[in-house]
């Protein structure tokens, strides 16, 4: 009977930690991890699919992973990692990336995901992009302003970086997308 009374307490405490683990590092992020909307992931993957041939792609602040898994899901033959410094949203998209990979396995299906998607804890500030075909990230303006030289030393010739939201500064996109979402969120394309 006691443990029956513990478990809801015990189940507060632990949210209580998450939200704050959560909340401490979006303060130090300057951004808390948001997920994408439908429409906008649609863009993302068409963008993606555009990168001729197989492909590296690095999502750089990766958040709850569902851009990531979306990607994975619709570009055949494109390596996806995630890189992400928060851990309750990292350890849930590696949770439910395993899961993905796991029932699509179960149900019998050629499992084409498996090896393709992985999310890392890391710093995009600190991360190599040198072997990316393209990064994406849907960061805010002081995220882009930091990144902007390290994209520009690091990835090679004909990259792309995919942005949602945010334009790198002194960059000229290949073009700007306006989503039909109800925000009419940009999406930039740059080719470097």
């Amino acid at each position: 009977m006691l443990i029956v009374q513990i478990i809801p307490w015990l189940i507060a405490v632990v949210t209580l930690i998450a939200v704050v683990a959560i909340v401490l590092v979006s303060w130090k992020n300057g951004i808390s991890p948001m997920p994408t909307s439908r429409m906008v992931r649609q863009v993302v993957i068409q963008e993606i699919g555009r990168i001729p041939g197989y492909g590296d792609i690095i999502e750089a602040g990766s958040g709850w992973g569902t851009l990531g898994m979306d990607i994975v899901r619709h570009c055949p033959g494109k390596r996806i990692t995630g890189i992400e410094n928060s851990l309750i949203p990292l350890w849930f998209s590696q949770a439910m990336s395993s899961m993905m990979i796991g029932f699509r396995r179960a149900n019998g299906v050629r499992n084409s995901m498996k090896g393709r998607l992985r999310f890392v804890r890391g710093d995009i500030y600190h991360s190599s992009y040198e072997h990316a075909d393209g990064v994406v990230c849907y960061l805010y303006p002081g995220a882009m302003a930091r990144l902007v030289d390290k994209f520009t030393r690091e990835l090679p010739p004909g990259a792309r970086v995919i942005s949602v939201c945010f334009a790198l500064p002194g960059k000229v996109p290949l073009r700007t997308i306006t989503c039909r979402d109800t925000l009419r969120t940009k999406v930039y394309v740059y080719v470097f």
